[in-house]
């Protein structure tokens, strides 16, 4: 069974970066393959509170990329037993504090950001700490865009979230300027990128994050012999951020895109995962 599991998780991983839109397919082999199954079953075994820090400052608002598979891994991990809290700043965490549990955290820098997070992790205990496609702090304690551009005003800090944890760490990431980034700094020396330094126990890498988030559901769903990835519309989920004013990270623009991709591709990723992890995919729920 082990090898079966862990056969599954490399696949799972190689489809991931199939693409290789933003040159992840480099970085994967500095992972340690099955990088997937360990981080699912952490989340699966989780039966506590999950944080999920997400929200990438795009002008005056936030992007679709991170948001949406932060809603999915929200409604799986709810489904499996967890209490998932999604953390986040401003205009995002004001967006979203009608539907789900939210901590709002502040934005940009300030000097009681170790606080904040210690305040946080004190109070609600989180069993694991995630974070997909979150900005991560560069060497010299910025925050860039995929532009180079300094966003750092426009960013709140939820990597001392993850330093402070005393529980597993989890990150997704598409680029090498997320939150977890610093697992593989020697592999994105390659990339016209300014890579972030933060660090976690566990990385995913997909072309674009949403999608790892999706991998991790998948592999979640195998072990618990439930296709969680059917429970989830990214389509109707893509609407209901774009009603609340997301921008699609490369476009910039309102529409029902994901890093500039349409969203028949992510349907198609989702898809193939779901084959991947041997569920029924003749019809949408099992």
């Amino acid at each position: 069974m082990t090898d079966i599991l862990e056969s599954m998780s490399v696949a799972l991983e190689n489809a991931l970066v199939a693409r290789n839109l933003r040159g992840m397919a480099s970085v994967q082999p500095s992972l340690k393959p099955g990088y997937c199954l360990r981080a699912a079953k952490v989340l699966f075994s989780a039966k506590g509170v999950v944080l999920i820090g997400t929200g990438f400052p795009v002008t005056d608002t936030f992007e679709t990329d991170g948001p949406l598979g932060a809603i999915a891994l929200y409604q799986a991990l709810e489904a499996v037993g967890s209490t998932p809290y999604i953390v986040c700043g401003a205009p995002l965490s004001k967006a979203l504090r009608e539907d789900y549990r939210i901590v709002e955290i502040e934005v940009g820098k300030h000097a009681y950001q170790a606080q904040e997070a210690k305040a946080v992790l004190d109070d609600l205990m989180p069993s694991v700490v995630l974070s997909i496609e979150r900005p991560g702090q560069a060497a010299d304690g910025n925050y860039y865009n995929m532009r180079g551009e300094d966003i750092s005003a426009r960013t709140a800090c939820y990597d001392t979230f993850m330093k402070q944890a005393r529980c597993p760490t989890i990150a997704i990431g598409d680029g090498g300027n997320e939150i977890g980034m610093g697992n593989v700094t020697s592999a994105l020396k390659s990339l016209d990128i300014v890579s972030a330094t933060t660090t976690c126990d566990e990385l995913i890498v997909a072309d674009v994050s949403n999608w790892g988030g999706y991998g991790l559901i998948a592999m979640m769903g195998y072990l618990d012999n439930r296709d969680l990835l059917a429970e989830f519309d990214p389509i109707v989920t893509l609407e209901y951020l774009s009603k609340l004013g997301s921008v699609d990270g490369v476009t910039r623009l309102n529409q029902l895109t994901e890093d500039g991709l349409d969203s028949s591709v992510g349907d198609s990723v989702i898809l193939e995962l779901r084959k991947l992890t041997g569920f029924d995919v003749s019809s949408k729920t099992e």
